[in-house]
């Protein structure tokens, strides 16, 4: 560059003075053309900007052509002072040439010197040095942020621009790409916890996303082992793999792999270069391979546990690694940890999800099929292989009493599972070929005793290691236990029995095993205790057939009583028996199941019903009424053949169907009555009481005429169709539980309100069903209405009866009302005057 003079020739003094200043103001104008190439972003030579810099006396004045930001002021009082030092230095030799010069007093009168873009860039690149200390000594952090941003932005524009350094190795250049990077980041772990929500494979691709983050040439992804936290393995590329996708593939490493063993322990970064000696790493970058510089970081969870260690590595040409690769890879771990922690909860929530199905096929099988002990003990066991992935299985169960553990199936394998699809027959074939003699040992004895008697959970390691295991089994089978996870099973707080699971396929039984096998434990608690119970009611009903059978041949007709009633006939007619004021009390027993018969053809005839099963359930009646001083046959006779009379005298307005269970009701109304009344079976807690809580014994008189009806021979109804048949049943209940007089004060009530409205219809249900309520009581009590000497004979029947009541309820401590109290007489009549209806109460009490 030339400085041409005005006036001809320049004088050689001026001209070194013009050398010197042209040579500052060249040094400070590149430097302002570099910053504002900085700031606008732009290196096209056509948009450069000229800067025409004019020296005068101590100052520099800067005019810009684009002046569009303030701090220019800024560096024109930073090039001031520069350039004025620098001519105080000179001010000697200025003087001496003052004769060359036209004005020397002032340099304001200097022509202007011109200095293109190109010349302060050059003086930049050449200077990196004073670029970097003006910039972070004079620059503001946000001002600066701003330009860099622009300048990312327009890079992301020039293609050819980024392809010349495609490695990310800078924090800013990170930090201030508008995000791109972050969101491209977030994107592909959004997109890979889609797909496979696996930790392991978020943990593969943030490692992904850092190794190029960084412009590592590789990178190794080091898995803490679930056993023991101090071993490390190496987790294999998944693209390479042709196992199944939820195989996670490791290769464990040896404790000579310090650096990431040493990462993993004190949870802080560490990166090293292969010239570079540390002394707690020897050797660790051998001069074999190309890795010449390698960053270990660890990946913490939120929890502050391990999750990984990544160790990124570059060769020679790379670089080593610096603390803004660190604060690169820390900045994607916080952003990484957000997916890797969403990833643990739905891998918890998956986990969860399926252990909820398989608890739930766990109840669905166990109480489904609950037909045996054994074959629900095999299930437990092949359910708790399935749950923990063990090889064996067994199940000792508690016997309190002799303090011993017991099993019948014992050492249930893999190879015995029984899958959801087994037939019955196919699951029993199992049982037997696992049930052997029963094996008993005390409670404290080896493994599965110590965990009955403590209560305590076992899990261990290595069984022969440990001094409660016992070898026999293993010596005798051959067969290697290694671990054993041993829990107890409780029901009501107390252990019931024992499981003990060994050899767990892979590595070893671990705290999500016990917690797993914990919650099972509870279901398999409740399905042995209801197994015990279904157990106990299984041989209860057994007892209960038998008990029915012996009865059932006791209460029922015989042979001989069925012959000899079908010898002797029925009879052709029964004088009066149709009167209201029919005397029962002359008639014997057996003469009055044959008048049963008698008033039962009369009504119905044989049309639909079989005479052979007619006299069977006649006789059976006889048979199954108490000899009880009230409640007996003759009381089950005197009714019937009041509803007898009521049903002749009726003008047919009952309907056939309730013909026949108004009759048969009143015949049966009483079955196997005690002599008691319901609230004595409610105080002395009667097992009828705890079966029907209310209507006691009138339940349990309908249910006696069902059993009779049910046995053979004495289906009186087995012609009716299916329709009439249920009918008819359901009108006898109705029926039979009218009689007690708890519900007929409320029947009563209801007729009144009838009576009184005139609103009664035959057509109307409800009004038939409350007349058939009705005629059941009025036959039940029907002795109060006749002739004195039937009635006296009644009332003399059923004192006793109430005096037999009263006189276990002494016995039982209790106070018997006077009524049924035998020892205060002269209160019977007291209590008959002060309320009328009682005597009909107390006789009615059934």
């Amino acid at each position: 560059m030339h400085v041409k003079s005005t006036g001809g020739r320049v004088h050689s003094s001026v001209a070194t003075y013009t050398q010197s200043t042209r040579t500052h103001t060249v040094y400070g104008v590149r430097f302002t053309f570099a910053v504002i190439k900085v700031i606008s972003g732009d290196v096209d030579r056509r948009s450069r900007t000229s800067v025409s810099v004019a020296l005068s006396c101590g100052s520099i004045r800067i005019a810009l052509a684009d002046d569009r930001n303030d701090m220019w002021s800024a560096l024109t009082h930073r090039l001031a002072l520069l350039c004025t030092d620098k001519r105080q230095k000179r001010a000697q030799t200025i003087k001496n040439d003052a004769n060359a010069v036209s004005t020397p007093s002032s340099a304001s009168n200097m022509p202007p010197v011109h200095v293109t873009a190109d010349q302060v860039t050059s003086f930049l690149r050449s200077h990196p040095d004073y670029l970097e200390r003006f910039v972070m000594e004079e620059v503001e952090l946000e001002q600066l942020e701003r330009w860099i941003i622009r300048r990312s932005q327009r890079l992301r524009k020039k293609p050819e621009a980024c392809a010349k350094n495609n490695r990310k190795t800078s924090l800013s250049r990170w930090k201030f790409c508008v995000h791109a990077d972050k969101r491209q980041m977030l994107q592909d772990l959004t997109n890979s916890l889609q797909l496979k929500p696996t930790k392991d494979h978020v943990l593969w691709e943030l490692a992904t996303c850092i190794s190029s983050a960084v412009g590592a040439d590789g990178f190794r992804l080091y898995l803490p082992d679930r056993s023991s936290l101090d071993k490390l393995s190496l987790y294999l590329d998944p693209e390479s793999r042709n196992e199944p996708e939820e195989t996670t593939i490791i290769q464990k490493l040896k404790s000579s792999v310090s650096v990431p063993a040493y990462v993993a322990r004190t949870l802080e970064p560490v990166h090293l270069s292969r010239n570079e000696a540390d002394p707690r790493f020897p050797d660790v970058i051998s001069n074999e391979g190309d890795i010449a510089h390698i960053l270990c970081q660890p990946i913490v969870q939120p929890d502050g546990t391990l999750a990984a260690v990544l160790e990124l590595w570059r060769r020679e040409a790379g670089g080593p690694f610096h603390e803004e690769d660190e604060e690169i890879t820390c900045s994607y771990l916080v952003w990484g940890g957000i997916a890797l922690h969403y990833a643990h909860l739905y891998l918890n929530m998956d986990k969860q999800r399926k252990l909820n199905d398989f608890l739930l096929a766990v109840v669905k099988s166990i109480f489904q099929d609950m037909v045996s002990m054994d074959m629900l003990i095999m299930k437990i066991m092949n359910f708790a292989q399935r749950l923990v992935d063990a090889d064996r299985a067994s199940l000792f169960l508690v016997d309190s009493k002799n303090k011993e553990l017991y099993a019948t199936i014992f050492d249930v394998g893999v190879e015995s599972k029984a899958s959801g699809d087994n037939t019955e027959s196919e699951n029993e074939e199992t049982v037997k070929a696992h049930t052997s003699r029963e094996i008993r040992f005390p409670l404290g004895t080896g493994i599965a005793g110590q965990v009955a008697m403590t209560g305590e959970v076992l899990n261990i390691t290595d069984a022969y290691s440990d001094e409660r295991f016992n070898r026999t089994v293993d010596q005798l089978t051959g067969y290697k236990t290694q671990t054993i996870l041993c829990m107890p099973i409780y029901i009501r707080g107390s252990i019931i029995g024992v499981v003990q699971m060994v050899n767990k396929h892979t590595g070893c039984f671990n705290k999500e095993d016990e917690e797993a096998f914990e919650m099972f434990a509870v279901y398999c608690g409740l399905a042995l205790h209801h197994a015990k119970l279904y157990d106990k009611i299984r041989r209860s009903e057994q007892k209960y057939r038998v008990a029915l059978e012996v009865l059932s041949y006791h209460n029922s007709c015989t042979e001989e009583e069925f012959q000899f009633a079908l010898k002797d006939g029925i009879p052709d007619q029964v004088i009066s028996i149709d009167d209201y004021y029919f005397n029962p009390f002359v008639v014997e027993d057996y003469e009055k199941a044959r008048q049963s018969i008698y008033m039962f053809i009369d009504l119905f005839g044989l049309a639909r019903f079989d005479k052979n099963s007619l006299l069977r359930f006649m006789l059976t009646v006889r048979k199954n009424y108490r000899r009880v001083p009230y409640h007996n046959w003759t009381h089950g006779f005197s009714v019937a053949n009041c509803m007898y009379s009521i049903i002749k005298h009726s003008d047919n307005v009952f309907r056939p169907n309730e013909c026949l269970a108004l009759f048969i009701g009143a015949l049966c109304h009483d079955l196997d009555h005690r002599g008691k009344n319901n609230k004595f079976m409610l105080d002395t807690e009667s097992p009828l009481a705890a079966i029907y809580s209310t209507s006691t014994m009138e339940h349990h008189h309908f249910n006696q005429t069902v059993t009779i009806l049910q046995q053979e021979g004495h289906n009186i109804f087995s012609k009716l169709s299916s329709s009439e048949y249920k009918q008819v049943l359901g009108l006898i209940k109705h029926c039979i539980l009218a009689t007690d007089l708890a519900l007929f004060f409320p029947n009563k009530a209801k007729l009144n309100q009838i009576v009184q409205d005139q609103s009664f219809s035959w057509s109307n249900q409800d009004h038939r069903m409350l007349i058939q309520a009705i005629a059941m009581t009025a036959s039940d009590l029907s002795a109060s209405a006749k002739p004195w000497d039937i009635q006296s004979e009644t009332v003399k029947i059923i004192f006793e009866e109430f005096y037999q009541q009263g006189d276990e309820e002494r016995a039982a401590g209790r106070k018997p009302i006077p009524m049924m109290d035998r020892n205060q007489p002269d209160q019977q009549a007291a209590s008959q005057l002060i309320n009328p209806w009682l005597f009909i109460v107390k006789c009615g009490l059934n």
